[in-house]
């Protein structure tokens, strides 16, 4: 099968992704409450979609109850990543989310056919090495073994549970009803945890408002419709390998639009990162050739 289209679709939602840290950096939501309307928008903006065009298919019961779930350990994800960066630094909750790789491939070698090949380890070798020096080698030496650290370790291991679900459901799910559930379960999730935790549902500035209008069309709706379009055709460790990706063009943007510093080591860095990412694409086995 050709590849093609969705390689170019992935590469289109790890773009849309990328803005996301942009927008939480302008501070003008609180995380949790952003977490919820990015969810809540992207919800209903598809509905009346797939209302008009009927796409929306109900599976059966156990689809049904593991697509809710997988809304339920995306939202929880979402919650824990800002709690992690709230409590501790960005860098520090950045390099320890993205270690999902590492759990996607341990999944995949014990949970799904497709095993993790030599060439996916040696690309999440040098994609994390390259993702190190992106956030900074100082960055180890500040790590903090506290309940921040335990919180960023475990939004990697959900956001790679996330995509190990997901490539299961999407074998038997089209993608436009597996979102649906995904964004109805999570948007109630995350709801009742800004209930619980007592936070603000209204009383935004205008500007606060289009940035959560843009969180939900641009960074969950449109992102995620083609990363999962990509995912129900790619393996689940280069999915997983790839949307690292997104700290290379966040980091880009963040230069662009913030007028961040752009350090010859960030470039080192993103390099190391995007050449991990091609290795996981090659097909050809890497490696030494047995003597005879």
């Amino acid at each position: 099968m050709n590849n093609t289209k969705p390689k170019l679709a992935l590469a289109l939602g790890i773009l849309c992704i990328s803005i996301f840290p942009i927008l939480v950096r302008l501070q003008l939501t609180n995380g949790l409450i952003s977490a919820f309307y990015r969810m809540f928008i992207a919800g209903l903006l598809l509905l009346p979609y797939i209302i008009v065009t009927k796409k929306f298919q109900l599976p059966k019961t156990n689809l049904f109850l593991l697509s809710c779930l997988c809304g339920i350990v995306f939202a929880t994800d979402i919650a824990i990543w800002n709690i992690a960066i709230q409590k501790s630094t960005a860098t520090q909750a950045t390099l320890l989310a993205n270690l999902s790789p590492v759990w996607v491939g341990m999944g995949s070698f014990f949970f799904l056919k497709n095993k993790p090949t030599t060439n996916f380890w040696m690309g999440t070798i040098i994609a994390l090495l390259g993702m190190a020096i992106l956030v900074g080698i100082e960055t180890f030496a500040q790590l903090n073994f506290d309940l921040a650290f335990v919180l960023a370790l475990l939004s990697g291991i959900l956001y790679a549970t996330y995509i190990l679900i997901s490539k299961n459901l999407l074998t038997q799910l089209d993608v436009l009803s597996f979102m649906s559930l995904v964004l109805f379960s999570s948007s109630i999730f995350l709801a009742l945890v800004c209930s619980i935790t007592g936070e603000n549902f209204t009383g935004f500035t205008p500007t606060a408002w289009l940035v959560l209008f843009v969180q939900g069309a641009i960074c969950q709706l449109t992102a995620w419709l083609l990363i999962s379009y990509a995912t129900q055709h790619l393996k689940a460790t280069r999915v997983s390998l790839s949307l690292l990706g997104q700290a290379v063009l966040a980091t880009l943007l963040a230069w662009i639009l913030l007028g961040e510093k752009m350090s010859w080591d960030r470039i080192l860095g993103a390099v190391f990162l995007l050449l991990g990412i091609r290795v996981t694409f090659y097909d050809k086995r890497i490696g030494f050739k047995k003597s005879k």
